[in-house]
């Protein structure tokens, strides 16, 4: 079971930012998401602190 990797964070020409992970972290059976496209997530930080936190998106629906 692997759950850390080195990944990297990088701004593209478009403006955009990507997260890369590596293939062995995201294949492994406990990684906690599960697609062969993608994905929607929410990401948020808190001030002061140097992490980012990345969970499953869902819309809320009425």
């Amino acid at each position: 079971m692997v759950n850390v990797g080195k990944g990297n964070l990088f701004r593209r020409k478009d403006g955009k930012y990507l997260i890369y992970l590596p293939v062995y972290l995201a294949k492994d059976s406990q990684f906690p998401f599960k697609t062969e496209t993608s994905v929607k997530v929410k990401v948020s930080f808190t001030k002061g602190e140097e992490k980012l936190v990345i969970e499953p998106y869902e819309e809320k629906s009425e």
